[in-house]
Order: structure tokens, then sequence, then C-alpha cells
């Protein structure tokens, strides 16, 4: 009976937003790639902002219902019957006083299962794709036959795009260049290791007294460039994030420089390689939003970057949604925490195989803690950090690594402004 009563409810939902779409008629940026769609999307809306009334996809809504809730600008539900009886009513509503309905709508576009992305694109037809990246091993993997599946469903999103729109591309991906390549549409690439229309270079790490504070870098368009950067946070990823920002913005005429000065002050969501004070003068990188292997790799490699530490501790939830390839992911994962860490910690079943990895790769047994859940073990990490220690924290959802960041937080007061999952629909979850 829930299941049912959930269909009806997307199929209700679906049906009034495209309703909408078809009066309204905004202009579509739909986003999808398997690493950086939510960050993709906050900096892209930074942007385009200064051009009109703008909506974006809350949070990470990017599913069959995420993504009509977001065209009706509707919350989630959840398992309110009565709270998505007035999601639809007020969708009713919407669709009679489509007038003041924003200009342009920023949608995230995931999928979890084969046709995911038919249904969505059947009636969502965008004026410009964003692609972010097709990683060798995606997450959201476990409903699939393999990851080549899960890159051509996710591709879906372009065969989409309108005769006149626009795709923009990250150009270092082989895989999404290759899409480039094959539609008739117009294109633009941004990158970091080749040169494209808006190219990365010279980024770093800034630092102040000694401790790491943000992340720098030049965005080169033609022959204009522009120094960005982002304060509170690292990665290299924010560099792709706002190149791609910056792209969408040529197509609606914002230049780089007034695209970079939008940006300015943009400080990625909670959980994105935020840097957060943490006790006993220690520095934590809380990566706690979600995990994938790509995403894990390179949060690992920014934490083997940052200088004038005492120890770089990797505390390292469990991957999910990895089906079959659960196992040699999180060995592999291992082996670049061994890399790149003093000490690693290990939270979950799955998350074993990190420690499998690392002792593989050298790390020794005697700088590698497991544990079953991230309470018990936020706990126990508070006694071994100490001063000079910086601490990565990484997680998929459902282990909810954030909890850890909570117990080792100079300022845990401010947990609900600076961490994921805060609300108390998600702290109501066991």
């Amino acid at each position: 009976m829930k299941n049912l009563l959930k269909k009806i409810v997307v199929m209700v939902m679906t049906l009034e937003a495209r309703i909408l779409i078809a009066r309204a008629r905004p202009f579509i940026i739909a986003i999808t790639g398997s690493v950086g769609k939510t960050s993709v999307k906050d900096a892209i809306y930074e942007v385009i902002k200064i051009k009109g009334h703008v909506r974006k996809s809350e949070k990470s809504f990017n599913s069959e219902i995420g993504v009509p809730l977001t065209v009706l600008g509707l919350p989630n539900g959840w398992n309110n019957p009565f709270l998505w009886m007035k999601n639809i009513i007020d969708g009713a509503l919407l669709i009679m006083h489509p007038a003041s309905y924003p200009k342009f709508l920023v949608l995230e576009m995931g999928v979890d299962r084969p046709c995911d992305m038919d249904r969505l694109t059947s009636w969502i037809k965008p004026d410009i794709v964003v692609l972010t990246r097709l990683p060798d091993m995606p997450v959201h993997v476990e409903f699939f036959d393999s990851p080549e599946a899960v890159a051509k469903e996710k591709i879906k999103l372009v065969s989409a795009l309108k005769p006149q729109g626009v795709f923009i591309f990250n150009q270092d991906d082989e895989k999404v260049a290759e899409v480039a390549e094959s539609i008739l549409q117009q294109s633009i690439g941004f990158s970091r290791y080749s040169l494209s229309p808006y190219t990365v270079s010279s980024d770093k790490i800034l630092y102040e007294h000694g401790t790491a504070i943000g992340f720098e870098f030049i965005l080169t368009h033609l022959d204009e460039s522009v120094t960005m950067n982002i304060i509170g946070s690292l990665g290299v990823q924010h560099a792709y994030n706002f190149a791609a920002a910056a792209a969408v913005g040529s197509v609606l005429e914002i230049t780089l420089s007034e695209a970079a000065t939008a940006l300015t002050g943009h400080v990625p969501p909670p959980g994105r390689m935020r840097l957060l004070p943490g006790i006993k003068q220690t520095l934590i990188i809380d990566d706690t939003y979600n995990a994938s292997p790509v995403a894990c790799e390179r949060s690992l490699l920014t934490l083997k970057e940052i200088n004038g530490v005492k120890r770089r501790i990797a505390v390292l939830g469990d991957m999910m949604e990895l089906g079959q390839f659960s196992i040699q992911e999180h060995e592999r994962i291992g082996r670049y925490a061994a890399e790149s860490a003093d000490l690693l910690m290990t939270i979950g079943v799955r998350a074993r195989g990190y420690a499998k990895g690392a002792l593989a790769n050298g790390m020794s047994e005697k700088k590698i803690l497991q544990y079953d859940d991230s309470t018990q073990a936020g706990k126990e990490l508070q006694s071994l950090i100490k001063p000079g220690d910086v601490i990565l924290i990484k997680g998929s959802q459902s282990i909810r690594t954030e909890k850890i960041v909570e117990e080792i937080m100079a300022e845990p007061e401010k947990a609900s402004e600076l961490l994921v999952r805060q609300n108390e629909s998600w702290k109501a979850i066991v």
C-alpha cells in the first residue's frame, strides 16, 4: 500500500510539474554526472541570479520526486501523507498562477536505477546540460549491470537537450569529452589539466598563520584571466565547479569578470570539504555529505597536500551502493589512505576493506582503527587527536559521519549551521 501511494504521489506531482513548465516556459539548466552535481548547481545559481529570478534544486533533490518538487517549489513531505496532500493542492494552485514563476531553473538530475533518466527526460527538455564527470567507478552502480551502464543512463540527459541548446562539459574527462564530439549542439568545455575555453591553472591551498584556510586558482577564458578563491573549503573540485558556472554564465552573456564577482565569498554547502576548527587546536576537513570512490580519492589526495601539520588522520565510513564492486573499491581506496594518512579510522563493515587495502600498501596495523558505527568512533577520536592534527572525515549518508564531526568540532553549538543532515527529520533516522 505504501509503495502504491508513493507511485500515485510521484505521478500526480510529475504531471503538475510538467504542466507548470509548459505554461511558464523557464530557461532550464540541468546538471548530471557522478560527482559534484550539488556544488556545481550552487555555483551556477550564484552566477546566473544576476540575470533574474532563479530557482535551484534544494539540497540534492535530483530524483523522480525531487525534480518535480524543485519545479513546483515545494518541500519534501517525508513520511507525512498530509504534507504530500498539501503539496498536491499547492501544486495545482501554482499551475493556475504561473505569472510570477522563476525565469531560470537549475536542476540536478541523478539516477539510481535503469530508466530513471528516461522518466525525467520525458518531460524535462533543458536549454543547457552540464556534465561533470563519468568516473570508472561511479556511485549508484548497485542496481546496474556495470559502471558503463550508469554512464549510459546519465548521458541520456544530453540527448534531451533542445536543438538550440548548449552542452557544458568537463573536458578533462575522456568519456565526457567523447559525448561532446558526438552531439550537434554547441558545446563548451572546462578543464584543469587540458586546454579548454575555460581553463583552471595555478591552483593551490591558502594558509594563514600556517593553517589551511582555503583554495585559490586562476581561471582563463580567451585572453581574460581572473584569480578566484574559496575560503573555508579545499579541493580542486571547486575550481571545476566555478569554471562550469562561468561557462554557463557565458551562454547568458555574463562575462568572466562578472561571474568571478558573483562567486566572491561563495562557500560550498556543508559537508563538502569544509574546513572547521576542531578541539585541541586541530583542523577538520568535513567531507561527510556522501562518499564515492572518485570523491574519496580526491579527498585523500587533498589531505596529502596539506602542509604544516603534525599528523594526517583519515576517518572513512562505508561507501554505499557499489554492489558487486564494493570490496574491490574499498580496498583500492585503502591504498590511497596508506599514502595520504598517518592514522586511518574506518567506520562500518564495508569500510574494513580500507584497512585491508592500507595494510597491503605498507601501513602499520598499529595505525589502523576499526569501528562499527560513527557514534562510538566519534567518542574515541576525541581522546586520540593531538594539537596540530588535520582530520579528514568522509562517508556515505547512511553512515552519518557528521556525528563524528560534531563530537570533535570546537564549536558544537554551531552544528545546525555548519553540518549536514541537521534537520529533525534526519536526526530522527536511526
